[in-house]
């Protein structure tokens, strides 16, 4: 009886873990969602200076994305107004 117990108390545990991983990827998909352009030109960027390149055009443009999505962010939206001003590019 004293193992049927222990195994149940395993098994809450591991469901406590998937939990909260679910959570941190949803998490992490909405700040992406947000953000993934301008990740995406800081990324650009980095690349260029390594390889020796100029990056500025790549750092005006996470500037101005970086501007986009935090208004986007203080946005309220409804269902009505969802993937409507998206950029073809994303």
């Amino acid at each position: 009886m004293n193992n049927l117990f222990s195994q149940h108390q395993r098994g809450q545990g591991m469901m406590e873990y998937v939990i909260i991983v679910a959570m941190i990827a949803v998490a992490a998909i909405g700040v992406y969602s947000v953000f993934g352009q301008t990740i995406r030109n800081q990324t650009s960027g980095l690349a260029n200076e390594v390889a020796g390149k100029p990056a500025q055009a790549q750092i005006q443009a996470a500037g101005t994305t970086a501007q986009t999505a935090a208004t986007r962010a203080n946005t309220k939206k409804g269902m009505s107004e969802y993937n409507k001003d998206n950029d073809a590019g994303n």
